[in-house]
């Protein structure tokens, strides 16, 4: 893909990420692409999909339980979704600086560009996953945005050049770095998001 490529690539581009991964794979990796590019392309529009699934799911059909049901105010709904945005923009650049810097650790070759592919696209699954957040009563089906870890097992030891032998501690060590990152995250932006939806 290129950098003027629009809507029907990105759909492109999702179903061979999730359908045919190895083959997607081998693609991206000789893709001339800048960060600035795959943020744009990819990242934005589908970081979207979960915070803006939970907020309309949240205001609409709000959270029950026990025969109760909870909404909240279109603000806190509002300041919880743009800070969730926000974390997962921050989380995948993040995670590819660790990527990066844990490269020579493996034997596997740094490359930022390379690692951010890796973050970015291995992150589709659990992104597109956050469409059911629509509906908070199916948001347990979220967890079929774990395939997302299967895709970085797929695309990190190919994109860094990892040797075989490596690959399987490269990927657990960065799915531990993801985890880590990603709580690190909650636990900055929940006040922020707190003072957000308290002026909203």
């Amino acid at each position: 893909m290129t950098a003027n490529d629009g809507k029907p690539a990105l759909v492109a581009r999702v179903k061979g990420i999730l359908l045919r991964p190895a083959e997607e794979w081998a693609k991206i990796d000789t893709e001339a692409d800048t960060i600035g590019d795959i943020y744009r392309r990819h990242v934005l529009p589908l970081a979207a999909i979960p915070a803006a699934s939970h907020f309309i799911g949240s205001t609409v059909f709000g959270y029950s339980a026990m025969g109760f049901t909870f909404r909240p105010s279109v603000g806190a709904a509002l300041g919880t979704a743009l800070v969730q945005y926000g974390a997962a923009l921050v989380g995948v650049f993040v995670l590819a600086l660790i990527i990066d810097a844990l490269a020579p650790t493996f034997d596997a070759t740094p490359n930022r560009v390379q690692a951010f592919k890796v973050s970015a696209y291995s992150a589709t699954a659990s992104w597109v996953a956050g469409i059911f957040g629509l509906v908070p009563a199916l948001a347990v089906l979220m967890l079929l945005g774990l395939y997302s870890l299967y895709l970085l097992y797929l695309g990190l030891p190919k994109l860094m050049r990892a040797p075989e032998a490596k690959a399987l501690g490269y990927t657990a060590v960065v799915i531990i770095a993801a985890i880590v990152v990603a709580l690190l995250l909650s636990l900055i932006m929940a006040p922020v998001s707190g003072l957000f939806s308290g002026r909203l």
